[in-house]
């Protein structure tokens, strides 16, 4: 359903009804641009942190808008045993409702544009017809600043809609007003000698409006009702009507209502969003992380600088979040896709071993055709992304004993991917945890590099020849990281450029203090063996996906370098990841028709990623890998140099086992070999 100002009024308790019913939603926005700077890829750093990737994104996306907002709400109807879909499009722009509502700036990029008018992108609709919208801030200004005027009228200190006997003498007309004026006169005196009861002044100047007021309050003390009017075309004009003390007032009370009317109307979509955060719903996009930092800067608050306000915002406005780019890119999904941007995520979804969900839309909305690719239009995508969302859950399904064809949204399955966000193109970090704090790895492989401004990449690779493969991730035009495939290469590299004029080098742990030593911030943190942060506090839900794992080892690097015996490589476009080879166990427990995990537990062999161990005392869990292959059509092409790696040069990740476990039974499999308990399930499945 295509939704603009002009439909929006109507519809809108039908797109509350739909929200209200779905068991989850999908979304999708399109944006006027991504990146403020030179290109896209200056938001992105192979080594950011979330916090800097936050700040880039805050500091150079956000004074684009979002002007196409995607919503496909699903429910499942168990009779049919398919998901009944109704899709919505709308079309956003800031329309001041009056002179005193925000003007908003935003800027365009011109790749951008070119881009969504290449795919039939209708901007007359964003321009024309597009639904207002105000942030809260923006409203209670608006609201205070009517309820101020409305106390003026009524103490008479402001410009009244209708005359009173408040002024005791006549306005002081400026000589080259005095003709136009006396016109004024001659044509309300009329008003009183004939049946018409208004007239309408040909436009004018704001000033000259003002001198009617005045002039009209004193000459005609009763008995006129007067009020500027706009027309389509913005032109102000002024009415003036022959009342009798009773029209007078319900003419005040009915200019009252409109305001009050218009106003109510300038909120516009920020209705939908306040209805879909008041649901509580799951909310699914694709690469979701721009999409949900616009609609929370747009449409309720500009966005704090600390990302962790960030964190605390979102969970008022979104309680419950998945992004399925993020779903793609991991265990057990991971080896089966290949291509994660959302057209082909799609189409891979369709083949084995996945199935394409049963899907109907909802009478009296207009159905999409996945065959004809209706790319980048908002409602579209949100379809195909809430599509994508289904088929990823139903297979999680696959896994269980015995296999279930549907995984409800409420599912205790799909838990470990809730409120988590995908960060694109960073090498170590591939998630925003909205719920908790984010992975920290140490990075003492890695070096900051500064250097004169004329050198290449090329020059970085033969500084750094003599220690075989390395990465570099560029920060601006003087400085770099670069990553060493193996952590003692570090020492070297530093002893060697102890005495080099042209550039200078630092241990990435340096770098941070210095960056850092203006801010005074008690530090919480400490190192673990396993090279990750330590934090001084605890969370079920900020325990990486909440699975209790072992250990993951990373190098990064398109060499393979010296691995453990039994190891398995998977190597993707950022770094490499190696996982025991063993046949493992899972265990899981199965939902019932409500779509609540139950306390059973079943185990059966895999020799997937996603679930595995090699003994009792070494568990395995999810294992989040960042994908390699990032579209253009998503924000752009990566950049940087090839992964380097080495056995030696490794991070891992490692999480607590969660608290208060349940055992699960153990069952022989066919080679009549005894499982083993894989790990402890009660906060996760």
């Amino acid at each position: 359903m295509e939704l603009t100002r002009r439909n929006y009024k109507g519809c809108l308790k039908t797109v509350y009804s739909a929200i209200e019913e779905a068991d989850f939603l999908a979304i999708d926005g399109e944006f006027s641009g991504i990146s403020d700077g030179p290109n896209v890829s200056a938001l992105t750093n192979g080594l950011d942190t979330p916090e800097e990737r936050y700040t880039k994104l805050k500091k150079h996306s956000m004074d684009f808008l979002l002007f196409q907002f995607g919503l496909c709400t699903f429910k499942y109807d168990q009779a049919k045993s398919k998901y009944i879909i109704k899709p919505f499009n709308f079309y956003v722009f800031p329309k001041p409702f009056n002179r005193t509502s925000p003007d908003i700036k935003f800027i365009c990029q011109s790749s951008s544009i070119d881009f969504l008018a290449s795919q039939g992108f209708d901007f007359n609709k964003v321009f024309c017809d597009g639904i207002p919208y105000l942030n809260q801030e923006e409203e209670a200004q608006l609201r205070e600043q009517t309820e101020e005027r409305r106390n003026q009228q009524a103490n008479g200190l402001g410009t009244p809609s209708f005359i009173s006997p408040s002024s005791k003498g006549p306005a002081h007309v400026p000589e080259e007003h005095k003709d136009f004026i006396n016109r004024v006169i001659e044509k309300v005196e009329t008003l009183f000698t004939n049946s018409e009861k208004t007239v309408n002044l040909e436009p004018c100047t704001g000033f000259q409006r003002k001198l009617i007021y005045q002039t009209l309050n004193w000459k005609f003390p009763k008995g006129l009702h007067v009020e500027t009017v706009e027309t389509e075309k913005k032109e102000r004009f002024m009415q003036i009507c022959r009342v009798d003390d009773e029209e007078r007032k319900r003419r005040e009370q009915q200019k009252l209502e409109r305001e009050q009317e218009e106003l109510n109307d300038a909120v516009g979509f920020s209705r939908v969003i306040h209805a879909i955060s008041k649901s509580g719903k799951l909310v699914v996009g694709h690469n979701m992380l721009l999409d949900v930092m616009h609609t929370i800067n747009q449409f309720y608050c500009p966005l704090p600088e600390d990302l962790q306000d960030f964190k605390e915002v979102t969970m008022c406005v979104f309680p419950r979040l998945m992004d399925t780019k993020l779903m793609a890119t991991t265990q057990p999904f991971k080896d089966l896709i290949s291509n994660t941007s959302l057209a082909e995520l799609e189409k891979q979804l369709k083949q084995t071993p996945f199935k394409s969900p049963q899907v109907e839309t909802a009478e009296g909305y207009p159905s999409y055709d996945t065959a004809q690719e209706q790319l980048h239009e908002a409602g579209y995508d949100a379809y195909i992304t809430g599509l994508c969302f289904v088929s990823m859950a139903n297979y999680l399904g696959s896994f269980l004993t015995p296999p279930k064809p549907f995984i409800s949204p409420r599912s205790k399955l799909i838990e470990p991917f809730h409120n988590k966000l995908f960060l694109m193109r960073i090498i170590d970090i591939p998630y925003l945890n909205i719920t908790g704090p984010d992975l920290q790895p140490k990075r003492d492989h890695v070096l900051h590099v500064s250097f004169p401004k004329e050198w290449k990449t090329s020059d970085l690779y033969q500084l750094f020849s003599a220690f075989g493969n390395i990465q570099v991730s560029w920060i601006n035009d003087t400085s770099a990281f670069v990553s060493l495939s193996q952590t003692d290469q570090v020492q070297i590299a530093m002893n060697t450029s102890r005495y080099a004029e042209s550039y200078r080098i630092q241990t990435y742990a340096e770098f941070i203090q210095g960056r850092d030593k203006d801010k005074v911030k008690p530090s919480t943190k400490s190192w673990g063996e396993d090279g990750w942060v330590k934090h001084h506090y605890t969370s079920s839900t900020t325990s990486g996906f909440g699975y209790s794992r072992g250990l993951r080892k990373r190098s990064i690097s398109p060499v393979q370098g010296e691995q453990g015996i039994g190891e398995l490589v998977i190597t993707d476009g950022w770094s490499q990841y190696s996982y025991p080879d063993s046949m493992g166990s899972k265990k899981m427990k199965t939902d019932d028709a409500s779509g609540q995990a139950n306390t059973d537990a079943v185990e059966s062999k895999t020799s997937e990623g996603w679930l595995r161990t090699t003994d009792t005392s070494d568990l395995a869990g999810l294992s989040l890998l960042p994908d390699e292959d990032e579209q253009q059509d998503e924000e752009g092409s990566p950049e940087g140099a090839d992964p380097v790696s080495d056995a030696e040069g490794t991070d891992t990740w490692q999480q607590a086992p969660a608290a208060n476990a349940r055992k699960g039974q153990k069952k022989k499999t066919e080679a009549a070999e005894s499982s083993t308990s894989l790990f402890d399930v009660p906060d996760v499945w």
